[in-house]
């Protein structure tokens, strides 16, 4: 199992394959489908987004409230293919890449090969896990939003896969 630093390089994105587990260490920002449309509705506006886009990575997950001693409570990832409309411009933008649930679009697939940034995958139902790879967690955007709202967590050994590596290879594909 590699061990990685959040951000990843260009080369250290490009060492990794589909099918890896890793363990990611560093910064991510939450963000689900309403966020996502608040980032892009400031994005459309030229306005500045709630985080820097470029080299940043975004867990498609929204938190439940901290339990005492956490630095949050239960949060799993959310199904990635809903944000198959937004993904290609953050990644253009310069997004270093996505971790979520299940597969995305052709079009993300493309666009992560064409940008070399890579798609992790967590594993559903494993929310609770998870909240103990978050050490630090603080609202960023949008707290009207409640769990949907943006937050910047610090993870430490957060385990997931590469679903989709910097080439474009995925392994929802066969091949």
């Amino acid at each position: 199992m590699k061990k990685l630093r959040l951000p990843l390089s260009k080369e250290d994105a490009a060492a990794l394959c589909a099918g890896e587990s890793v363990l990611l260490t560093g910064t991510v920002f939450t963000a689900r489908d309403c966020a996502h449309k608040r980032i892009f509705e400031l994005l459309d506006a030229d306005m500045v987004p709630p985080f820097p886009i470029k080299g940043a990575y975004i867990y498609y997950a929204g938190p439940c409230p901290a339990p005492e001693g956490m630095a949050t409570g239960s949060c799993g990832p959310t199904t990635s293919a809903r944000m198959n409309a937004y993904a290609p411009r953050l990644l253009r933008l310069g997004l270093g890449g996505m971790i979520g649930k299940g597969e995305m679009s052709e079009e993300v697939r493309r666009t992560l090969a064409e940008t070399g940034s890579v798609y992790f995958a967590a594993i559903g139902g494993a929310g609770a896990f998870y909240a103990h790879a978050v050490k630090k967690s603080e609202l960023v955007a949008f707290p009207d939003l409640l769990s949907e709202a943006v937050y910047r967590f610090e993870v430490e050994d957060f385990p997931a896969v590469v679903a989709i590596d910097s080439r474009g290879k995925s392994i929802y594909q066969r091949g």
